[in-house]
């Protein structure tokens, strides 16, 4: 397959990129800056989508950069770097002569409540409820196709939870206490904790790349939950992370520290969390490779 790809330069882009070139195809990343195998969002906009069979977007603002306050100009930045990309997308999706066969967007699992009880599949119904879940409803609708392009072209949204690996991801934040010998729990701990290892993720994306059955797609999204199927605390987390690093994993970071740091809208996404199953994903036939956090965490950590 050709397949293009939105903010294709970024960690969980550069994955996937990688997973795809190894299985043979050819991959075009949408960048702010030109270069081989690239085009600029500019010349999405002028010129049109290229010729490719997968379209896939992963742009947008890091939610956890470090180098920026959470304050109204951080909020817009997260909310136009994925909307607008997505909607650039979208319309040159519909508007190509050859649209690809199948678009893929990487949202998020924002959109669920957290809870220490409930449990999320791809089937549970949720409405916007703060301003991450408003995020991920305005993301995803602006990623649908017109009817007339949803019949040949599926369309597919994957939600995400952390992302774990060696060069990036939610790794950075919760690796952090520990090189500075302050491992523990965040908050509470007893939140659940949505993971995927970064390998995975780009695999689902791939999987939901290729070619749909011979029936014609659905006008509707297809969504799938992109998380282990294990279910995790993040006191879980932090003592398999503190044992196999050997430190130790007793002092905790109380909630309104993360919240005083990083802003209670932004802190929420780890010291809350979600019980979310992939029961689509796994229905769907996904092999993962790290299906629990011993063997995700030993990849990462290099124990």
């Amino acid at each position: 397959m050709r397949v293009l790809i939105g903010g294709g330069s970024g960690f969980v882009g550069r994955e996937l990129t990688r997973l795809l070139r190894d299985k043979g195809h050819e991959v075009t990343v949408i960048s702010r800056q030109p270069g081989p195998g690239k085009i600029t969002w500019g010349e999405l906009e002028s010129h049109g989508l290229p010729p490719c069979e997968g379209a896939v977007n992963l742009a947008g603002e890091n939610l956890m950069n470090p180098l920026r306050w959470w304050n109204e100009s951080y909020k817009k930045d997260l909310f136009s770097s994925r909307i607008d990309t997505t909607k650039a997308l979208a319309q040159a999706i519909a508007a190509s002569p050859s649209p690809p066969h199948s678009w893929v967007l990487v949202s998020g699992v924002a959109c669920y409540k957290p809870s220490l009880t409930a449990e999320y599949t791809e089937d549970s119904e949720w409405t916007p409820f703060d301003l991450l879940s408003r995020l991920v409803k305005e993301w995803e609708a602006s990623a649908i196709l017109p009817e007339s392009v949803a019949q040949t072209t599926r369309q597919v949204v994957i939600r995400p939870g952390a992302v774990l690996g060696r060069d990036g991801g939610a790794m950075k934040q919760m690796l952090l206490p520990f090189w500075l010998g302050l491992g523990g729990t965040l908050g509470s701990g007893r939140q659940p904790f949505p993971w995927i290892h970064v390998s995975d993720l780009a695999g689902i994306v791939a999987h939901a790349l290729e070619p749909p059955p011979t029936a014609a797609p659905s006008s509707s999204q297809q969504v799938l939950n992109g998380v282990a199927p294990a279910l995790n605390t993040n006191y879980e987390f932090t003592k398999e992370l503190g044992r196999l690093l050997r430190r130790p994993t007793i002092f905790p970071v109380p909630g309104f520290v993360m919240n005083g740091l990083m802003g209670s809208e932004r802190a929420v996404v780890l010291t809350q969390g979600q019980k979310v199953r992939p029961q689509r994903t796994l229905e769907a036939g996904f092999q993962y490779k790290f299906p629990d956090l011993t063997s995700a965490l030993k990849e990462i950590v290099g124990s």
